[in-house]
């Protein structure tokens, strides 16, 4: 009864809490998004900010998902795929001194193409490494699964470190700590500059590598429920049927935790393995790039607020 008190005054302190920004670092720069905004800023070749901007009314709060818990994670999940594989696209155009748009079939094949890599490393190459091992050492459900969540957070690692030594991946990781740094200081009420933004730390409690690392957590457990004795390939795709179930519930806690990471030490305990992972998706960002990213959250920032007025 502790424990559920304890959860239970969480999401209500969670529900009180204000409107959060969230973000991505792109190519030489930033996208930051709001509830309805999304901005983009992006050092050009000429040193110049070029920012782009456009309203984003999601699929979920359309049909009225966003109020449905467990459901609206994987509904804006996908959205957050899309829309950050667009900005991408368009922040690498703008690095490059180019302005042709991604079309609407590249960018689906991109996802498709992302997707399928993915899914690949880290659900069928696990699995099956996962299932050769347990048959090995004649282990059950419980060694299946705990070797496949093994296996799965294992190349997660190696796949951070590897591209952690391209040098534009590094500049990408120093753009994620500067997206970082600036929400941070926004959330302080700090004066948004970049010198004062260099005050606060790298890390985040809600960052897309925190959340991936929640799923390979809870993956281990809910696929329990998938029965030892299904084929390999029935197995898999149960695996794939979960991912929409496992990213909703991850959701619901990410979004607590991010509200409550500084008061309450029980959520800082439970986020502590996804913050020590986040520690390998971060650079130090200079002060121009924090200008970058502080320019993208103020676009987004101003825009709420004339929509609030009017």
């Amino acid at each position: 009864m502790r424990l559920f008190r304890r959860i239970s005054s969480l999401f209500l302190l969670a529900a009180k809490a204000p409107l959060l920004i969230g973000g991505q670092a792109v190519m030489e720069g930033v996208m930051m998004k709001s509830k309805h905004h999304v901005a983009t800023a992006v050092r050009s070749p000429g040193g110049k900010v070029v920012v782009g901007h456009r309203r984003e009314t999601s699929f979920a709060e359309r049909q009225r998902l966003d109020k449905v818990p467990f459901v609206r994670g994987a509904v804006l999940l996908f959205e957050t795929l899309v829309i950050g594989t667009r900005e991408l696209n368009w922040s690498a155009n703008q690095a490059a001194g180019e302005e042709e748009p991604l079309s609407s079939w590249a960018l689906a094949l991109t996802l498709i193409i992302s997707l399928a890599f993915a899914l690949a490393l880290f659900k069928l190459l696990p699995l099956f490494l996962a299932t050769l091992l347990t048959a090995h050492y004649h282990g059950g459900n419980w060694t299946l699964n705990l070797l496949d969540g093994g296996i799965k957070f294992a190349l997660f690692i190696g796949y951070l470190l590897l591209i952690s030594l391209l040098p534009d991946v590094r500049r990408l990781f120093q753009y994620h700590g500067a997206e970082h740094k600036s929400v941070n200081c926004y959330e302080a009420r700090a004066k948004l500059v970049p010198k004062e933004a260099l005050k606060f730390t790298k890390k985040q409690p809600r960052c897309g590598t925190t959340f991936v690392v929640y799923v390979f957590v809870l993956s281990i457990f809910l696929y329990l429920f998938i029965p030892f004795g299904a084929g390999f390939w029935t197995k898999y795709l149960l695996r794939i049927l979960l991912l929409p179930v496992i990213a909703g519930i991850v959701y619901e806690w990410v979004r607590i935790s991010a509200k409550l990471y500084s008061r309450s030490a029980f959520v800082r305990v439970l986020s502590a393995p996804g913050m020590a992972v986040q520690a390998l998706t971060l650079r130090e960002p200079d002060e121009r790039q924090l200008a970058v990213a502080i320019k993208a959250l103020k676009t987004v920032l101003v825009a709420e607020q004339k929509e609030m007025k009017g």
